[in-house]
């Protein structure tokens, strides 16, 4: 599920009940309170997920990774397909992260206001269930991947699930709290092409993210159905996560999914398999994305001989101790080029080079007594920054070595295709822009030509 923000949903304790469905699957099932997509956006979380591998071990740091995924990485569509396995992804062709496919399906996952409401969910349904029926017909074991689009902006979801969670006026002239998102040059048109003309309340931009999360969970129950309705939901592995969270009104990274706050690193995650998963079970152990393929395998009883940078998550599951690794190593590069140190107490964000919101090149965040992050702490303790820093390098200097690989975050000087670093925020300011939803969506969309040898989707 793209862009979906763990601490938004009902299933994590968000009081608007956005995912009642998922809540009554996930409470059959085995679900994880601390889990994190470390390197952000969309193609190195995804890359993670299909490779167990953290981002020294995919060499993937940016959205718009230049060139295939490397040969000394196999995604979990190879290792399945080689035992027999038919794969289908839909919703994510074209992407280097989705390598090794039998089959790609797309839909209209994106949308505009002047094209009306978006339903995302039921486009994806509408080639879906068909493919699933058509999957559990065959004798052959199956992985199907599904790429829900609907927490990912635009925001727009169908009545009745637009005003939900909202009965305000979005148009009152006496709110301003859209002010700033409309003045923010780099996005503003963007937004324009999709919030309701003169809306002027965060808030209904906000309920529509809800509205959006909510309508996706409702069509996850449709499938659901069809699982149901074909017998083999005992047989079936279900996964449940996110490539990234969402910042909305925060941070000043306007509805969209750069920062690497915990809104936008901290991801849900859940597995249902009756009888082989617990049931009823919640984890508050750090894991990672990239334990995600070292888990389904070890679930699904595969053995392979791949050195996964994550670890299976089973002996959790089975009442058994597992080593936690509380400190990570953070990474984006989207509309910033940054990295950091997250461990339970602080959080070290470090800019590579001038960002498009002119923020301080260093940032520190208490995250026991500020866990929203809204209070830069720098300055008053250098100590605290000068340690996460050392842990940090350290950390790079292992991995660099264990690899033999440059850290990509240093390498990927043309992570936003305007050529090398930026000098100065006003630069980046001036030179980032995403003026309509077809332009965000050429972003993501990467020729087929480099991924399948394909010209076109």
């Amino acid at each position: 599920m793209d862009s979906l923000r763990q601490n938004h949903m009902s299933l994590y304790g968000y009081p608007k009940l956005t995912t009642p469905h998922m809540d009554k699957l996930a409470a059959e099932g085995a679900v994880f309170e601390n889990a994190f997509s470390p390197a952000i956006p969309t193609t190195p979380g995804y890359s993670s997920m299909f490779t167990g591998m953290d981002v020294f071990g995919t060499d993937v740091v940016a959205l718009r990774h230049q060139g295939p995924l490397g040969k000394h990485v196999k995604t979990l569509a190879e290792v399945l397909g080689r035992l027999g396995y038919n794969t289908t992804c839909v919703g994510f062709a074209g992407n280097q992260a989705s390598r090794g496919f039998q089959k790609y399906i797309d839909f209209s996952g994106w949308g505009e206001f002047a094209a009306g409401r978006s339903p995302k969910a039921e486009n994806l349904n509408a080639v879906t269930i068909p493919e699933l029926k058509t999957l559990a017909a065959d004798e052959k074991p199956f992985f199907l991947f599904l790429r829900h689009m609907d927490p990912h902006s635009p925001y727009l979801p169908p009545r009745p699930f637009e005003r939900m969670f909202y009965d305000g006026d979005e148009f009152d002239p006496n709110n301003h709290s859209l002010d700033p998102v409309m003045s923010f040059a780099p996005f503003c048109d963007y937004f324009a092409s999709w919030f309701p003309p003169h809306c002027k309340d965060k808030d209904y931009i906000i309920a529509q993210y809800d509205g959006a999360v909510a309508y996706m969970d409702s069509c996850i129950a449709n499938i659901m159905a069809t699982v149901q309705m074909l017998g083999i939901e005992e047989e079936t592995l279900f996964v449940f996560d996110a490539d990234h969270g969402e910042t909305l009104h925060d941070h000043e990274c306007w509805y969209d999914h750069h920062g690497i706050y915990d809104c936008t690193i901290r991801i849900p995650l859940f597995f249902y398999y009756p009888g082989k998963v617990p049931a009823g079970k919640r984890y508050s152990d750090y894991v990672q994305m990239k334990d995600v393929m070292p888990t389904i395998l070890d679930l699904m009883g595969i053995q392979t001989k791949i050195e996964f940078d994550g670890r299976t998550l089973t002996p959790l599951m089975q009442g058994q101790p597992r080593m936690q690794e509380t400190e990570l190593y953070i990474t984006e590069a989207t509309w910033m080029r940054k990295h950091g140190w997250r461990t339970p107490e602080w959080k070290l964000i470090h800019a590579l080079e001038p960002d498009i919101h002119f923020k301080p090149e260093i940032e520190l965040y208490d995250m026991i007594n500020d866990p929203e992050e809204l209070v830069n702490v720098a300055e008053q303790e250098p100590g605290v920054v000068a340690l996460l820093e050392s842990r940090m390098l350290a950390h790079i200097a292992k991995r660099e070595s264990e690899t033999g690989r440059t850290n990509p975050i240093y390498t990927n000087l043309n992570w936003h295709g305007h050529g090398g670093p930026f000098k100065t925020s006003q630069e980046a300011y001036d030179t980032l822009h995403i003026g309509s939803p077809k332009a965000a969506q050429a972003l993501q969309a990467k020729e087929l030509q480099t991924q399948r040898g394909q010209k076109e989707l």
